[in-house]
């Protein structure tokens, strides 16, 4: 790819994840692109559908908690290094509004852009799943997809401005649920 059309990707990338932010994964591709200062049909040539932006947009922060969940199980005892990874999972994932919707589904979707993200990101958190269950500090009747799922949940808590207030204790409340050793 030229220099120029990778700034212009990059510069498209940073757009819609401002606007996503703000405005959620619905989100017009006309409104990215008004917002980017290119037409429609330059942010279609670099992103066709809304799910390939998204999956250009999210990949890199599933490759960095991937990377993360690695870092944590080899430099953290079992309970600190999936305590930490879940918070930081929870956290990038309320990043973006409405995505928790789009992992969820998107995960037993083999035709989703997503699907490969989402099943290596699911397959890093079991890992520490696993490795903190047998060393006993962490329930043994939770999986991966089990543990997905509850990222998901606690990120759509944090969505809700109702009860985004109350996201980080009801994160402590499942967190105590899943470590038996969360100090």
């Amino acid at each position: 790819m030229r220099a120029d059309a990778r700034k212009n990707r990059d510069h498209v990338l940073a757009v819609a994840g401002a606007a996503i932010a703000e405005q959620g994964v619905d989100v017009a591709m006309r409104d990215i692109a008004r917002r980017a200062g290119v037409g429609l049909a330059t942010l279609l040539r670099h992103f066709p559908t809304r799910e390939a932006l998204l999956e250009a947009l999210l990949r890199t922060g599933f490759e960095e908690l991937t990377a993360r969940a690695e870092e944590l199980e080899s430099s953290s005892a079992p309970a600190q290094a999936l305590g930490t990874w879940l918070r930081e999972c929870v956290a990038w994932t309320t990043e973006y509004r409405g995505v928790t919707v789009l992992m969820a589904s998107a995960i037993d979707d083999t035709e989703s852009a997503l699907h490969a993200s989402c099943v290596t990101l699911r397959a890093a958190g079991a890992r520490l799943l696993t490795r903190a269950q047998a060393a006993g500090a962490a329930r043994s009747d939770l999986d991966g997809t089990e543990l997905f799922a509850l990222v998901a949940m606690l990120a759509w808590v944090g969505d809700q401005p109702s009860l985004a207030a109350r996201a980080d204790h009801l994160f402590e409340v499942v967190a105590s649920a899943v470590l038996t050793d969360a100090g």
